[in-house]
């Protein structure tokens, strides 16, 4: 069985972000969707919680996806899980290139954990979490480049006074 991880902070999931899940899991056995629990962030609008559950709720039905947070090294989680695989989504350029030097990192870590990287599909190729905080912290809809469940949360949360995206 090769079992897949598919890292991030998912400081909202997207559309894209699920869009790569999906994808991954018509591809291996077994995707854990791995939400990096502690990032040094001050801009992360929901806790680790929260993020997990956003993403359990939005791949419900979904036989051979799982979700839970972790941390530390993704190499040392990817052995923990007995993970083949990392999945890592791509939408231009600059993701390749960190990509890339993550990837001989990852490698010289864990020769025996391979990268699959996939490319988003092209109506979310512009889509990132930070970008659509920012655009729902000044109004704008992101009813489209979210689950449904998650556009309230992120209007709650960055209406509340200590929110800052």
């Amino acid at each position: 069985m090769t079992v897949a991880i598919y890292p991030g902070t998912f400081d909202p999931v997207t559309l894209g972000h699920v869009n790569i899940a999906t994808r991954a899991a018509r591809i291996f056995d077994k995707v854990i969707v791995a939400v990096y629990s502690s990032p040094r962030r001050e801009s992360m609008l929901f806790s680790s919680e929260e993020r997990v559950d956003f993403f359990k709720r939005t791949m419900e039905g979904v036989h051979n996806v799982e979700v839970e947070a972790f941390e530390g090294l993704i190499v040392e989680y990817a052995r923990r899980v007995e993970a083949q695989v990392i999945v890592r989504g791509l939408r231009r350029g600059s993701d390749f290139e960190y990509e890339y030097e993550m990837a001989f990192m990852n490698r010289n870590l864990a020769p025996d954990v391979e990268l699959v990287c996939l490319m988003t599909s092209l109506e979310y190729q512009f889509v990132s979490s930070s970008l659509l905080k920012e655009v729902a912290g000044l109004g704008g809809d992101i009813g489209d480049l979210v689950p449904h469940h998650v556009v309230a949360a992120v209007r709650e949360r960055l209406e509340s006074p200590k929110a800052s995206p």
